[in-house]
């Protein structure tokens, strides 16, 4: 018989006759449990002292501690460097389910039963556990999606209702996007200088509650019924979504939070703990590795066991599908602040049977020392490609710059070709391509349509003197800074965006998409867009506020993300291995422009922007599928020879990047062999016809 777990139960659990309060202070000399009154949340109407036991969990009971209840923590402690113990203050219990505020500022935590005692109904409707090979991720701001759009009452707009309102179910669904990783929604604050410039931090990585759904996207009706009502608004969005067959992945700032810097606000941990919850140096100083002012401290098992049941508590009670795990190499750092891929917190979310189970996605890296680990995550997880970003923004963006500039791009194919099967220089053969979670762009960084609009950032309204978002994009405005007349550049702009989308959607790897891209979308010039919660940031629905080409561009999104549901060659699971059958890989041959097999010197010569991309599927559980992709990378225009191959008897065209918009199927058969005029730069998609001979 196995031992009790010491960190069991943490947080409230209630009933109609009372609840119990668990809570962890290695250092605490007295906890107290504060219940406020309901009309006035800076009223106490009973104080219960907590007793420690030998292991650091505080505990008592309170017959007042019912659901609703609004509840708070008084802590008291040693003096220190280390340590910020205050017992005037009210802190939020680290595992409160639900926020309200008080008067003064304060937080207090709101008791709420588990869901399922609460009668809410999931009607039977499963998590859609769509495969990994078939995910395709769009990554939305909550609020932002729908903010602006006429088809939902306005009284939902921005709102989780409003994600789950029906015309945003259609939308998405005819988008064919399969996975939608929500920008977060754990309850969070805006930072105190943000604050006293007059705003606020619209993207939400600041996070005052890890068990609490950000009350303000709420609709206003669930947001005055209370806590539990905005609990319930956010498990109904996941119901609908997941009926409508979509998953929702929530990116979780486990990393720091809201608290700031040694000097910043006082809300939860540092009154609770300070020394225990946070990384320090010798002197006392907070060691940041997150660039945030603080680091939670993940050499402790009590910081592991917070992150693994909020994710237990979101992936079992509120029913989402993954997470995205913020500047996780963070998370991974252990008790001498080193990362490593063996972090007991890593591998306890790949071994939990429900987390596990689940899509784990981390941005693999921090700012701390050796913070950048791309490629370096256990197996089971996927990582955010950031080689994938760079080099194919860089192969047709600033490649195509310095053509112009010097008649020369600088580099040939070869690493694109890398990147577009699937990074295997960065991930093992172990892990395959789907550890590859590809984006050309993020909520963090210009939209598709500013890269080929902007060589430089234009963040004048964030308040900083243009001096924050990264200088390093590899954009390019393909002549004129902004908004163009010129109906040539224009044209190339578009043409750019449809050569990183058709990248993007036809790579091996799993795609993120960020939402607007599909249309156009531009925040004109602004790299770093966290502070605006505006028509600058929200997504325009009115086809007055769209740009002209969106239609066509949005057409093209929806072919290509259908062409890759199709086409298994396209999605492969595994790396091939050369002059080997591989189950469920791609067999992969690779031609130049004259249809011959790339050498060495193809591959090497910054001269070699040409080529063709032939992959076949190896059955596992789909038909037999091959596709002939043909990447042309100069702006002149050249000829193509179709490679011969055995079993090709012939190619369909399937798209054309050349094309504004998707051209309906001709039926018109290429013979190998043939030679073919490409314009550039552009890609075309084949399907392969024949036999697996």
């Amino acid at each position: 018989m196995s031992a009790p777990d010491p960190l069991r139960d943490l947080g409230v659990r209630v009933g109609v006759d009372g609840g119990e309060l668990r809570v962890w202070s290695e250092h605490a000399s007295a906890i107290d449990l504060v219940v406020f009154d309901a009309d006035d949340l800076d009223w106490a109407i009973e104080r219960t002292p907590l007793v420690r036991d030998e292991h650091g969990v505080w505990q008592g009971s309170s017959a007042a501690l019912v659901p609703g209840a609004h509840y708070g923590l008084r802590v008291d402690g040693p003096t220190g460097a280390d340590h910020a113990f205050n017992p005037v203050h009210t802190l939020l219990d680290p595992y409160a389910r639900g926020l309200s505020r008080a008067d003064d500022g304060s937080w207090r935590g709101v008791a709420l039963a588990p869901l399922a005692e609460t009668a809410f109904d999931w009607g039977g409707v499963a998590k859609p556990r769509v495969p990994l090979d078939h995910t395709v991720v769009y990554e939305a701001h909550l609020r932002g999606f729908s903010k602006l759009n006429p088809a939902i009452p306005e009284r939902l707009r921005g709102t989780y209702a409003g994600l789950a309102h029906d015309a945003s179910l259609e939308y998405l669904t005819s988008l064919g996007v399969t996975t939608i990783e929500l920008l977060p929604v754990h309850a969070f604050v805006s930072e105190e200088r943000l604050v006293r410039q007059g705003k606020l931090n619209y993207w939400g990585y600041n996070t005052l509650a890890f068990f609490a759904a950000h009350a303000p996207y709420a609709s206003a009706a669930a947001q005055a019924d209370g806590a539990a009502a905005v609990r319930r608004e956010f498990a109904g969005m996941v119901r609908r979504l997941h009926e409508a067959g979509l998953e929702v992945v929530l990116d979780v700032v486990y990393n720091h939070t809201a608290e700031e810097g040694r000097e910043g606000p006082t809300f939860s941990f540092r009154g609770i703990d300070n020394a225990a919850y946070y990384r320090h140096d010798a002197h006392g100083r907070y060691v940041d590795t997150t660039g945030c002012g603080n680091t939670l401290d993940f050499g402790r098992e009590v910081t592991q066991r917070l992150v693994l049941d909020s994710m237990r508590y979101f992936a079992e009670e509120l029913q989402v599908d993954g997470f995205r795990l913020d500047l996780a190499a963070t998370l991974g750092r252990d008790d001498h602040g080193r990362y490593t891929p063996e972090h007991s917190l890593l591998q306890t979310m790949l071994d939990d049977p429900v987390l596990g189970a689940s899509k784990l996605i981390a941005e693999p890296w921090d700012v701390g020392p050796d913070g950048w680990q791309t490629g370096n995550f256990p197996r089971g997880f996927s990582e955010w490609n950031d080689r994938y970003r760079d080099r194919m923004r860089d192969f047709w963006l600033g490649d195509l710059r310095r053509e112009r500039q010097t008649g020369s791009a600088g580099s040939g194919i070869g690493r694109f070709a890398t990147r577009l099967a699937g990074s295997a220089n960065t991930f093992s053969n172990e892990r395959g391509p789907l550890a590859s979670l590809n984006f050309v762009t993020a909520h963090d960084g210009f939209t598709l349509a500013d890269l080929t609009s902007y060589d430089v950032k234009h963040n004048q309204g964030n308040g900083e003197q243009n001096r924050d978002g990264t200088d390093s994009n590899n954009s390019f405005n393909h002549g004129i800074e902004g908004q163009a007349a010129d109906p040539v550049i224009r044209a190339a702009r578009r043409r750019s965006i449809r050569n990183l989308l058709g990248t993007l959607l036809l790579s091996a790897g799993v795609p993120m998409l960020t939402a607007g891209d599909e249309f156009g979308r531009s925040q004109r010039g602004n790299n770093n867009a966290y502070c605006h919660d505006s028509s600058l940031t929200w997504l325009a629905w009115d086809a007055g506020q769209r740009p002209r080409s969106a239609p066509d561009l949005l057409a093209t999104a929806r072919h290509l993300i259908r062409i890759r549901a199709e086409n298994p060659a396209l999605r492969p699971v595994r790396f091939g291995v050369f002059g080997e059958p591989t189950p469920n890989a791609s067999q992969m041959d690779w031609f130049n422009a004259d249809g011959g097999t790339m050498t060495i010197d193809d591959w090497n010569s910054p001269a070699e922007r040409t080529l063709q991309y032939l992959a076949a599927s190896t059955p596992e559980f789909e038909e037999f599928n091959r596709i002939l992709l043909v990447v042309h990378a100069h702006e002149s225009e050249t000829e193509v020879v179709l490679p011969q191959h055995a079993g090709v008897t012939g190619y369909t065209l399937l798209w054309d990047s050349a094309d504004e918009a998707p051209a309906e199927p001709t039926g018109d058969e290429f013979a190998p062999g043939e030679r073919i005029s490409v314009i550039g730069p552009s890609m075309r998609l084949f399907r392969a016809l024949g036999s697996a001979a």
